[in-house]
């Protein structure tokens, strides 16, 4: 994190100048064995296409509304960033049916059918696969987004003042975000390439926090295991070998 950097798409585009191809989150799926290592530019292409469909495709605009019915995810933290990137405020686990637009996981389409506008799926199969077959009344993501531009410049660029987040009763604005992760990453010694393996779901701002905004302030990773629960201690033991981890998040 820089001293000028004042709002979550500060701290990317800080980590990509400062090392575009380090890895920034490595996240594991211990149902099915899937593991997807994304680099900085990586992620930040993914946010970019995401960021691109949000503004020009669906015609969000600064201060919309977004419902985010997904768990713990790679995918997930794009979306943060793109939100972020936009100035659409991302409400994890928000109500579908007072957003203007809802993207959803496939285990809570149903829920996010309340949404009056625009509908966004994610199937959350391995690699970001589409839907063997597309929901009705959705979007599938995995189809709209691969060919998105992947340079992103907002038509209006979001301050630091500006509404950013809501999770688990709080609301943050883009500067108070910045600042708490900051502050979460100094309080766990978290420094530049440093390894943060998290077991925390992104349904409150301590599982937002270590499982991305504390390390992308620190200029550290994450590496995140939702589902870490299905593991025994010699396997959590040797992924926190393998993957060089220097803290960990339960």
């Amino acid at each position: 994190m820089n001293t000028t950097d004042r709002t979550p798409a500060d701290l990317l585009n800080s980590a990509l100048a400062a090392d575009a191809a380090r890895p920034l989150v490595t996240y594991y799926d211990d149902a099915t064995g899937e593991r997807v290592e994304l680099s900085v530019a990586t992620f930040a292409n993914w946010v970019a296409k995401t960021a691109n469909l949000l503004q020009d495709e669906l015609g969000a605009e600064p201060g919309d509304r977004l419902a985010l019915l997904l768990p713990a995810h790679w995918q997930t933290a794009v979306w943060l960033l793109s939100c972020a990137a936009t100035g659409v405020v991302a409400e994890v686990g928000g109500d579908p049916a007072g957003a203007g637009i809802v993207v959803a996981g496939p285990d809570r389409l149903e829920e996010a059918r309340a949404c009056g506008g625009e509908r966004i799926a994610l199937s959350l199969r391995p690699m970001g696969a589409r839907f063997p077959q597309p929901p009705g009344g959705f979007t599938d993501y995995a189809v709209a987004a691969p060919g998105q531009g992947d340079v992103f410049g907002a038509h209006e660029e979001p301050g630091p003042g500006d509404p950013a987040l809501t999770v688990g009763g709080e609301r943050f604005t883009a500067g108070e975000l910045v600042a708490r992760a900051a502050g979460d990453a100094a309080a766990r010694g978290l420094a530049a390439g440093g390894r943060l393996m998290s077991f925390r779901g992104y349904d409150d701002w301590p599982g937002l926090s270590a499982g991305l905004f504390a390390p992308l302030a620190a200029g550290a990773s994450v590496v995140l295991c939702p589902r870490a629960d299905l593991l025994d201690a010699a396997a959590l033991a040797a992924r926190a070998e393998s993957e060089r981890v220097t803290h960990t998040a339960e």
